[in-house]
């Protein structure tokens, strides 16, 4: 027991120094690629090729003034930017990145946990992660951070709708809620490529991903023409920091989920996969994810909320539904069929 502990505790670290270190070189990554997309250069100057640019955002952060409103609620203030960063990380709790491998005789799973409800565990951490948003525009008295916080409450509910009927979709596939279990699934071939319903479901699973972490053109809980930074307004110093490093965690997240659900996870493409380790593969993968995100903002203006909104429910629910039920229909008939 006590080695399990040692064990998991050693992982959890690991884990949460990789995905801290990786949320910094993401924010790096976003500069330059709107700086290309844009055609300038971006952050070039801190360290060889700009890459200490986010040593020195986060030394700066940490040195900037924090303060507090004086009408602010001080319990909600200070642990709403918690709430988004702890669900946004606590995720890859269930996230695999690799099979088991053996290191000095002893066989190690290279995830934290494999739950056989994992996925349902990540989407309770998703729903509950809205709560920090919420309390955070709520509790500094200010009505345009208030405002802010409703409108990603209705956002993320509309859009959780869509992403929930993706889920469902690639869990028909698998026959599992175990993350471990839908990758390995996969083999021979995605689930993207492999079923028309699943690439309709990857597409749903990536229009609400944008929507759930608040990213152009989907940005309107915190857009700048109208709410003023909506319900971050109010925040700054480490606080701010929390929000910010939350987001892009978020956005790594969906990327990973989007990778596992419809794209192998750690497999490899058909006839090459053996050529790269399995963490590499989701690693690469997930990079590739966060540049969609990137090419979106680079390329998309925000849409009007009521648009937003129309999208949601009067396009991606009708279309998940009815990709849902064609996909357990095939499934149930081949179940007859044998």
């Amino acid at each position: 027991m006590t080695a399990l502990l040692v064990e998991a505790a050693i992982k959890s670290a690991v884990l949460l120094f990789v995905l801290l270190t990786a949320t910094a070189y993401v924010t790096l990554l976003e500069r330059r690629l709107l700086g290309r997309f844009q055609l300038r250069i971006g952050p070039n100057r801190v360290g060889p090729f700009g890459l200490l640019q986010p040593l020195a955002d986060g030394i700066k952060m940490i040195f900037k003034e924090s303060f507090m409103p004086a009408g602010a609620d001080r319990v909600i203030y200070a642990i709403a930017p918690a709430i988004s960063l702890v669900t946004a990380l606590f995720v890859y709790a269930v996230i695999p990145f690799g099979p088991a491998v053996r290191i000095l005789g002893r066989t190690i799973p290279l995830y934290l946990a494999n739950v056989n409800v994992g996925i349902l565990l990540v989407l309770g951490a998703s729903s509950i992660g809205v709560y920090g948003i919420i309390l955070g525009g709520w509790a500094v008295n200010n009505k345009y951070s208030l405002l802010g916080s409703l409108r990603s409450s209705a956002q993320l509910i509309s859009y959780e709708l869509a992403l929930g009927l993706a889920v469902i979709t690639a869990v028909l596939l698998a026959g599992s809620l175990s993350l471990v279990r839908i990758v390995e699934a996969q083999a021979g071939l995605w689930f993207a490529f492999r079923f028309p319903y699943g690439t309709i479901a990857l597409l749903l699973f990536l229009i609400a991903a944008v929507a759930e972490t608040n990213r152009a053109p989907f940005d309107l809980p915190e857009a700048e023409q109208e709410l003023v930074a909506g319900y971050q307004t109010e925040y700054g110093g480490l606080k701010f920091g929390m929000f910010y490093i939350a987001e892009y965690v978020s956005v790594m997240t969906m990327s990973a989920l989007a990778a596992t659900l419809f794209l192998g996870g750690w497999l490899g493409p058909p006839l090459i996969g053996g050529w790269l380790p399995p963490p590499v593969w989701i690693a690469a993968k997930i990079v590739l994810g966060i540049f969609i995100f990137v090419w979106l903002r680079a390329t998309l203006p925000r849409i009007r909320h009521d648009r937003l909104m129309a999208l949601g429910w009067k396009v991606l629910l009708p279309v998940g539904l009815a990709n849902v039920m064609v996909a357990a229909a095939v499934l149930a008939w081949r179940g007859i069929r044998g």
